[in-house]
C-alpha cells in the first residue's frame, strides 16, 4: 500500500465522510481528495517529481495535510518541520534533505526567506495567506512579482485535479517521509521512512486498537511529529474517520472541542494531560462520547495515568516507539490486560528484544537496551552512512532506551541510555527516582539529572516545579527526606533545585542534555 491509497480508498469508500474538522468547518474524504489532487498538479506545474523533496512548515491545518498527501500522490518526499525552528535550523534541515519547494504560511514566510539565503536548491516558495483558507482570496500584501520563486497556494489550487491516470509509479519500498530526530549531540538527523514502513505501522496499530470510521480523533498534537502522523494523521485516513483539527494548544479549548464534536479519541502527550487535569470539572461538558486516551511522545507517570482515568472514566493507553520505527512499537491492548507503568507488548509484527552493550540477549526482566525490527524500520538517515550501520546493528534498530520485558512480554522503558546517571560505579534510572518525587503533594513537575561528582563521578540531582502557592523553604530536605524512604540510598537526589519550569520540546519531553547543561552553569557560578 501507498500513503496515496489511504485517502484515495476512503474518498472512494465514504465520499460524504467527514474528514476533517478545522475551526468548525467540515472537509468530506470528497472535497479533501479533489483539493488535495489539486494542489499535486499545482505542484507537477512547478517541476516537482517523484523523489524531489517538499517541505511542510504549517501549524495544524488542512493545507498540512494536503501538502502532505499531494507529495505522495507524486512520489515526493515530505520533510515536516517545525514551525518555531529557527532559520539556521531550517536552512540545515532543507539543505540535508535537498529540499526543492516549501509550502508554508505567511507568518513564517520571513524564516522561509531567510533560510533560503542559504539554500540554492530551493526554487519555488508556496505560501497560504495569513487569515485564507485554502481557496479563499489570498492577501494582495503578498506579492509572487517581488518575491522570486513565490506562488500563491490559492493559484495553485486552480489547477485542474490530478488524474489517475497521471500518477507516476512508485514503489512501497520507495521513501515517503523524511523526519528530523533532534538526536543526541549535533546536527538532527533524518530518518527516512518508506511507503511500506508507515502504512504497516498503521495496520500494526490497528491490529492492537480498535478504530472504525465511527470514531473521531482530536489532533492537537503537531502534524509534523511522528507520533500525530502516524496516530492522527495517517491511520484516521486509512480507515476513514474523522479529525478534529486543533493549530494550537489550550486546555479548555481541547475539552470544549471533545464535547462539541463529539470525539472519541484523544492522543496527547503526558504534558497535555497534566494541563488538562488541572482543570476544574465542569459539569456543563459532556465528554461522555470519548471511548479512551492515547500517551505517547514521553514517559507517564503512573500517578497521573491514575488520576486521568479517574477524572474522565475512560482508558488510558500508554504506546511507545522512536521516530525511526514509524513511530509505534509498543501499546497495552484497550481489550486485556493493561499494565500501568509498562508500554504494552509489541504490536503484532513487531519484534522487541533487550540487549546488553554486546548486543547479546538478556533474560526476562534485565535491564539492557531496547532494539527492535520490523516493517514499521526506517530505510536509514539520510546522507548518514556510517549512524545507519551503527544504529541498525545485525538487523536491529538500536533506540538507545533503556528497558526490561516481564514475564508476559510488556515493555517497560527504565529510561534513556544517555541519560542513565552513574554514581559511585552504581546505574542510576532518572525515570524510577521521578516517578517517586511526582507523586509528593508539593510537586507539579521534575527531571531528574546526573550532575559530575569528583568523589562519584556523577551525583543524581532534581529540579523540581512546584505547586501553585508551595512555599520552597525546607522543601528541599523535605524531598529528600521522601525519597529516602522509597529508594535505596545511592538513588536518592544530594541536591533539590527549584525552577519556574523545565525545558521541553514541543512533544512535552523534557530537553535533559540543556537542563543539564543549565544546571551545571549555575552550579558553577554558585561555587
Amino acid at each position: 500500500m501507498l500513503l496515496r491509497d489511504l485517502l484515495e480508498n476512503s474518498a472512494q469508500r465514504l465520499p460524504h465522510q467527514t474528514a476533517l474538522i478545522f475551526r468548525d468547518q467540515p472537509i468530506t474524504f470528497a472535497q479533501l481528495s479533489e483539493q488535495t489532487r489539486r494542489l499535486a498538479a499545482g505542484y507537477a506545474a512547478l517541476g516537482v517529481e517523484a523523489g524531489d523533496r517538499v517541505a511542510l512548515l504549517l501549524p495544524n491545518s488542512p493545507v498540512f495535510i494536503m501538502g502532505y498527501y499531494a507529495a505522495a500522490y507524486l512520489g515526493a518526499v515530505s520533510v515536516p518541520a517545525n514551525p518555531m525552528l529557527k532559520p539556521p535550523e531550517l536552512a540545515y534541515i532543507w539543505g540535508d534533505a535537498g529540499v526543492k519547494l516549501v509550502l508554508t504560511a505567511e507568518p513564517l514566510l520571513p524564516n522561509v526567506l531567510e533560510a533560503r539565503k542559504q539554500l540554492p536548491e530551493l526554487r519555488h516558495i508556496v505560501c497560504l495567506a495569513a487569515g485564507a483558507t485554502a481557496s479563499a482570496p489570498t492577501s494582495p500584501s503578498l506579492s509572487p512579482q517581488a518575491i522570486p520563486g513565490l506562488t500563491l497556494l490559492s493559484d495553485l489550487l486552480t489547477h485542474e485535479p490530478l488524474s489517475s491516470a497521471a500518477l507516476p509509479s512508485i514503489q512501497e519500498e520507495d521513501c515517503a517521509v523524511i523526519l528530523y530526530t533532534s538526536g543526541t549531540t549535533g546536527h538532527p538527523k533524518g530518518a527516512m521512512l518508506s511507503h511500506r514502513n508507515l502504512t504497516r505501522n498503521i495496520e500494526q496499530v490497528l491490529g492492537r486498537l480498535q478504530f472504525t470510521h465511527e470514531d473521531r480523533l482530536l489532533t492537537v498534537l503537531p502534524l509534523f511529529h511522528a507520533f500525530a502522523g502516524t496516530v492522527c494523521m495517517n491511520l484516521p485516513m486509512m480507515v476513514g474517520a474523522s479529525s478534529v483539527l486543533l493549530d494550537s494548544f489550550s486546555p479548555g479549548k481541547v475539552l470544549e472541542s471533545v464535547a462539541r464534536h463529539w470525539v472519541t479519541v484523544l492522543p496527547a502527550v503526558p504534558a497535555m494531560f497534566y494541563a488538562l487535569l488541572q482543570l476544574p470539572p465542569d459539569p456543563s461538558l459532556d465528554l461522555s462520547s470519548l471511548r479512551f486516551l492515547v500517551s505517547g511522545g514521553a514517559p507517564l507517570p503512573v500517578a497521573m495515568l491514575e488520576a486521568l482515568e479517574k477524572r474522565f472514566g475512560v482508558p488510558v493507553i500508554e504506546g511507545d516507539g522512536p521516530t525511526e520505527c514509524s513511530p509505534v512499537t509498543s501499546a497495552n491492548p484497550l481489550e486485556g490486560p493493561r499494565k500501568p507503568g509498562s508500554v504494552g507488548p509489541p504490536l503484532p509484527g513487531v519484534e522487541i528484544a533487550i540487549v546488553d552493550d554486546e548486543d547479546r540477549p538478556l533474560p526476562t526482566g534485565e535491564v539492557g537496551e531496547i532494539v527492535v525490527r520490523g516493517d514499521n524500520v526506517m530505510m536509514g538517515y539520510l546522507n548518514q552512512p556510517e549512524a545507519t550501520r551503527e544504529a541498525m546493528r545485525n538487523g536491529w534498530y538500536h533506540t538507545g532506551d533503556l528497558g526490561r520485558l516481564d514475564e508476559d512480554g510488556y515493555l517497560y522503558i527504565v529510561d534513556r541510555k544517555k541519560d542513565m546517571v552513574i554514581t559511585a560505579g552504581l546505574n542510576v534510572y532518572p525515570r524510577e527516582v521521578e516517578e517517586v518525587l511526582i507523586t509528593h503533594p508539593a510537586v507539579a513537575d521534575v527531571a531528574v539529572i546526573g550532575l559530575p561528582d569528583a568523589l562519584r563521578g556523577e551525583e543524581v540531582v532534581a529540579v523540581v516545579v512546584c505547586k501553585e502557592g508551595v512555599s520552597q523553604e525546607g522543601l528541599d530536605r523535605e524531598l529528600i527526606r521522601y525519597c529516602r524512604a522509597r529508594l535505596a540510598d545511592y538513588k536518592v537526589p544530594r541536591k533539590v533545585f527549584f525552577r519556574d519550569s523545565l525545558p521541553r520540546s514541543s512533544t512535552g519531553k523534557v530537553l535533559k542534555r540543556l537542563l543539564k547543561k543549565e544546571m551545571e552553569m549555575q552550579v558553577g557560578e554558585q561555587t
